[in-house]
């Protein structure tokens, strides 16, 4: 089901998160919103910032939007990402290292690496009893976000089954990770379907592994197979909802955590077994490595591909015709009504600044304007882009020449 991109030729977005506004300096540390809400403080802070990323996209001239993941709190290289649903859902509890024994074979670095300090320094809790959903207040951050902007804002929450895999069983009502991860796709499902009773039309699932676990264990291998039935379940009802699938290869400090990252292995599974309407890739940071993988694919597309057009992991902010130049790559393999630009992934995860993220998004809409005009499409309005609306204009400068 299209219906934030129904009408759209080449929409811009970001992925996800966006970096805070440096005052706003508050986060939940695991209390329900509502409580958080009660401290005036925090109530104006959070609305506040709220409006200010979403105003940051729109002057940006995006297409699309999303609620910034500013609800998640700023922790060490994004661990929130992943804690939020697990300090609030039962089953859970404490603080732990995870041993080396269990932690997933992708995830082992040497001392003297930032990964290493990253993968030491988080903590999980620990599966102590059954898993069941507790409010997440997803439909409460949607309002918040959608109530301030006409665009259509996208939803964006960590996949369950990528949390497990920092997780120890230390219960008897669980015998092994998959029944884990079972009941944590059922948890995830009853507040998606809240988000979408309360009328989100576009979610965005993060980061399932079966990209990872394609390329360790091959594509048919029984564990990635359970997984993509745990995925399926976990979006089972939002047939009306648009429904993205993000996939990078890390962003913890904007970190890659992987050097295999390749979709070779995976982009039947996305494509074909999982539920979902638009698929979204890193693409900008890998050089738009197995694009051509789409070539064969090209008029036979049911779901949308979304690139990543800019990387969330360089600073530097590329520019409007690098962004136009990515597209039209793209456009070799795939048609301009199923392709969406992007960012790689989210720019709020520790590394990124606000102005440099802010350059980035709108690099992606008039990248995204530059090919429009090309292919004789209307194009949006880029407020940033606007000559009559610059902040410092040099005297003598014709602002309409600019």
């Amino acid at each position: 089901m299209f219906t934030a991109t129904a009408d759209m030729i080449l929409p811009s977005t970001v992925t996800g998160s966006f970096p805070r506004p440096r005052w706003f300096d508050v986060s939940m540390w695991g209390r329900p919103l509502d409580t958080c809400m009660l401290d005036v403080r925090f109530r104006e802070k959070f609305q506040d910032a709220m409006a200010v990323v979403i105003s940051d996209q729109e002057r940006a001239g995006l297409d699309i939007l999303t609620h910034g993941d500013l609800h998640v709190d700023e922790d060490m290289a994004g661990r929130a990402w992943h804690h939020y649903p697990l300090q609030r859902w039962a089953g859970f509890e404490g603080d732990y290292l995870q041993p080396e024994e269990t932690t997933a074979p992708w995830l082992h670095y040497p001392p003297g690496t930032l990964l290493n300090e990253i993968y030491t320094g988080w903590r999980w809790p620990r599966v102590v009893g059954k898993i069941e959903h507790r409010s997440l207040d997803y439909p409460k951050l949607w309002r918040i976000a959608q109530g301030k902007t006409r665009k259509p804002v996208r939803f964006g929450t960590c996949c369950s089954q990528v949390m497990a895999l920092f997780l120890d069983i230390h219960t008897p009502k669980y015998k092994d990770k998959r029944q884990v991860i079972w009941d944590m796709a059922e948890a995830m499902n009853k507040e998606l379907l809240a988000l979408r009773a309360a009328g989100c039309r576009s979610i965005q699932t993060e980061e399932p592994t079966f990209h990872f676990m394609a390329n360790t264990y091959g594509k048919d291998h029984e564990q990635v197979k359970f997984m993509i039935e745990a995925f399926n379940r976990e979006v089972q009802g939002l047939d009306d909802v648009e429904l993205w699938i993000h996939t990078c290869w890390g962003n913890p400090n904007m970190q890659r955590v992987m050097e295999d990252t390749s979709y070779a292995n995976s982009i039947e599974i996305y494509l074909e077994r999982c539920r979902g309407d638009v698929w979204t890739l890193e693409m900008k940071d890998r050089n738009q490595k197995d694009l051509e993988l789409f070539e064969p694919l090209k008029h036979d597309l049911k779901k949308k591909i979304c690139i990543g057009a800019v990387s969330h992991r360089a600073l530097q902010a590329e520019c409007p015709e690098e962004v136009a130049a990515e597209i039209r790559k793209a456009l070799k393999y795939i048609p301009p009504e199923r392709l969406i630009v992007s960012s790689d992934c989210g720019f709020g995860r520790q590394g990124s600044n606000r102005e440099i993220a802010f350059y980035k998004a709108s690099a992606i809409a008039q990248g995204s304007n530059l090919v429009r005009r090309e292919l004789g499409l209307p194009t949006t309005y880029v407020p940033a882009a606007d000559p009559r609306l610059q902040i410092d204009v040099v005297p003598g400068r014709d602002v309409a020449r600019v």
